[in-house]
């Protein structure tokens, strides 16, 4: 092991820290710990790559001809990935397999250049950006109940003497598969806001449903308090709750998904831990949201999961820090009546033929873009789902929400996602200067008289209400680099001025953070301040 501060300094703990590792092997202090743990990453991806796909040892693969050559190239990549130079850079991506001859495949390759960015992209950096404190409140993970007795029939919620419809605490429990596939009709025993004992007077009937089917797995979880109230969801997500409170719909979406469909939900439905939901009832946000724009920012700065390496929609990534338009009124009308009728139009049809999925449906738009011949089965769901005047619906999204950014409809999707982080910076920017543009001001900023756009609480005259404007600081260490990071330009910075855009920032952390985004050849500080680079 090696361990080390990341200035290089020698200090007490570094010390504590290697006797406590070195009783369970060699443990070395060391004034490079960037070096020291570059060293490692390079020599693992010089052998530990190639030598698991061929399934040999280390030996065994080191004997192989050409393994030697390929090693060194390996590292030489991975070097110049480390290096603290910005420098242009050829990223090569798989752009098709063909089969060839004898089984083999051909593989033909796309080829970028330009700055490689820490994620291995070219182009914009959206890794570089920053959480807006304008988006906090409003993104949420669904529920996660822990506990298979939670989730009944229609049938099984009557036999408890709970049918839909009768009480608050028997509600639709929606997942992924029921927003992209068929609904499965499933319901939740939701007793959020109840005591145990609350709950047995008034539904007695499934209390003993879920004491019996509930309870027993909850008694053996490791976490004090889904043993204790182990009549309510594990994650019930009262902050969901409370920002749902109120309305009467929201707006969803898949968090792995082939296609990334954003859709109004009905607030008495109680969204699972695979779908992510938005508090506000506003078509204009769930039009922003269904545009070409929003999902080029989704699928830059969320990951990919599954068999099908799907799309995977990140709260804090996705959402937190995408830089919203701000429309005029007329735009923001414009918006919302074309987010109606895409939600109306694909409601209606798949109410007509409940066969009909909204993943069938985007399939075929997405052949229609393609310009390929439809096959029977998607001809069938062209014609039932109307896919033509959904693509229209969606086109003129595109273009309503671009024409409320001031940018033309067709950008490449590498201009849109520079002027996406462009935008992201500038936010943020305005942020540290106490203005943010909240999205549902009455619920992030009840305290607020200055208006939506412009400072809160009074911000111009009282101190807590500056206070109030910075943006949190950051739990984790890479968070502090990516806000720290957004918040550095050109034009130099001292620390003091740094700090005073975060709440509760403190003096050696920022120093820690900018410590690092210099070792990483990301700031630069001269005699003025800290300067990005």
């Amino acid at each position: 092991f090696s361990v080390g501060e990341l200035d290089g300094s020698y200090t007490p703990r570094v010390k504590e820290i290697a006797a406590i590792m070195g009783k369970v092997g060699r443990c070395d202090v060391t004034n490079n710990i960037y070096g020291a743990k570059w060293t490692k990453l390079i020599a693992n991806t010089m052998t530990m790559g190639p030598f698991s796909l061929l399934g040999l040892r280390n030996y065994e693969a080191c004997a192989l001809p050409g393994m030697f050559d390929i090693s060194v190239q390996l590292g030489r990549e991975a070097m110049t990935v480390g290096a603290a130079d910005i420098a242009d850079g050829r990223c090569l991506t798989v752009d098709k397999e063909l089969p060839g001859e004898d089984g083999e495949v051909a593989v033909r390759l796309r080829e970028r250049t330009g700055r490689i960015n820490g994620d291995l992209t070219v182009g914009a950096d959206v890794g570089s950006t920053t959480a807006l404190a304008t988006n906090e409140g409003l993104s949420f993970m669904g529920c996660t109940p822990v506990g298979e007795g939670f989730l009944i029939t229609a049938d099984r919620a009557r036999e408890l003497d709970i049918a839909p419809g009768s009480s608050p605490h028997i509600r639709p429990y929606i997942n992924g598969k029921d927003l992209a596939d068929q609904p499965r009709g499933v319901y939740a025993l939701d007793f959020f806001g109840l005591d145990a004992n609350t709950v047995r007077d008034r539904h007695p009937a499934a209390y003993q449903h879920i004491l019996l089917t509930v309870k027993p797995e909850r008694d053996q979880n490791k976490r004090d308090a889904y043993r204790e109230k182990w009549w309510i969801f594990a994650e019930a997500r009262a902050g969901m709750r409370k920002a749902l409170s109120g309305l009467s719909r929201y707006i969803v979406t898949c968090r792995t998904a082939k296609h990334r469909i954003f859709q109004f939900l009905d607030v008495s439905c109680l969204p699972d831990s695979k779908v992510v939901a938005i508090a506000s009832d506003d078509a204009g946000f769930l039009g922003i949201l269904s545009s070409r724009i929003h999902r080029c920012w989704a699928v830059a700065s969320g990951s990919f999961l599954g068999v099908g390496n799907d799309s995977n929609y990140n709260n804090s990534e996705c959402f937190g820090k995408f830089p919203f338009p701000d429309p005029t009124e007329p735009q923001r009308d414009r918006i919302r009546a074309l987010a109606e009728q895409l939600d109306a139009h694909r409601k209606r049809q798949q109410s007509a033929h409940p066969g009909l999925t909204l993943t069938g449906m985007y399939n075929v738009l997405a052949a229609l873009r393609e310009g390929r011949a439809l096959t029977d089965k998607e001809r069938k769901i062209h014609e039932q789902g109307l896919v033509g005047i959904l693509r229209q619906l969606h086109d003129n999204l595109d273009a309503a929400v671009a024409d409320a950014y001031g940018w033309p409809v067709d950008l490449p999707e590498d201009e849109v996602l520079t002027r996406l982080v462009a935008l992201n910076r500038t936010r943020a920017e305005e942020e540290a200067q106490g203005n943010i543009r909240w999205l549902r001001p009455e619920l992030q900023a009840p305290n607020a008289t200055a208006g939506p756009r412009t400072k809160t609480a009074a911000a111009k005259t009282a101190e807590p209400a500056a206070e109030q404007a910075r943006a949190p600081w950051p739990k984790r260490l890479r968070d502090r680099v990516a806000a720290v990071r957004g918040r550095l330009t050109t034009t130099p910075q001292r620390e003091s001025a740094l700090a005073k855009g975060f709440l509760k920032a403190k003096t050696e952390e920022l120093a820690e953070v900018l410590a690092t985004l210099e070792a990483l050849g990301l700031a630069r500080h001269r005699e003025r301040g800290w300067t990005l680079i």
